[in-house]
């Protein structure tokens, strides 16, 4: 199936679920957006404000410099994808707690599974612990780290939040740098997982081959 329409089959159900412990007090579902076929998916925490309003992730202040962060390393934004651990604003833009995170975990891990990213990008600790749970931000932040996802073989880079670069100066220097060091990531990302598919798959190229005479 199409990617495109296995996520918006996975938005709608999204929608019509009425057990989303966030939805009654939200404006709209914040499911995320971008390329379907990304290599690098964005996982923020939850949307605020603006994203509530306009449905869509990273809108804000926060947004714009993700923007001027992914110019930086002149990749597009309509090029990756990018969503959050859950899809309704939490009230007062506080944080998501464990049981929320719980119930839209399905969701979230289904776009994981739709897209099958080389890497993905968390972005804040909520994100990071999914994939990094015993992780400190400021001990990790900016490295790479193999991680076996639902038969995937994905390269997790835990970042910090843009929010938190926007109110701290060492914080915005350090999420560039991180940011600068992405485009080499990928590129080994990409050496790492078409390894591991030739391999898997070497029999069946040996076969091929020999058909061939």
């Amino acid at each position: 199936m199409d990617k495109a329409l296995e996520l918006k089959e996975l938005k709608s159900r999204a929608l019509e679920d009425k057990n989303l412990p966030l939805k009654s007090g939200a404006t709209n579902l914040v499911f995320g957006v971008g390329n379907p076929n990304a290599e690098i998916l964005f996982i923020g925490e939850g949307p605020g404000y603006w994203e509530d309003v306009k449905a869509e992730p990273f809108v804000g202040p926060a947004g714009k410099l993700l923007d001027k962060l992914l110019e930086l390393i002149k990749i597009k934004r309509s090029d990756v994808f990018i969503t959050n651990v859950v899809m309704h604003r939490p009230p007062n833009n506080r944080d998501p707690l464990p049981e929320e995170i719980e119930a839209y975990k399905p969701y979230l891990d289904g776009i994981i599974r739709i897209i099958s990213p080389r890497v993905i990008v968390t972005l804040g600790r909520f994100s990071m612990a999914k994939f990094l749970p015993n992780a400190l931000i400021s001990r990790v932040h900016g490295k790479d780290f193999s991680v076996y996802f639902d038969g995937l073989n994905i390269v997790v880079v835990p970042m910090y939040h843009p929010a938190a670069a926007l109110r701290n100066g060492d914080i915005m220097i350090k999420i560039r740098e991180d940011f600068l060091g992405l485009p080499k990531i990928l590129e080994k990302a990409r050496s790492v997982r078409d390894k591991v598919y030739l391999e898997k798959n070497k029999e069946v190229f040996e076969q091929k081959q020999m058909e061939l005479f």
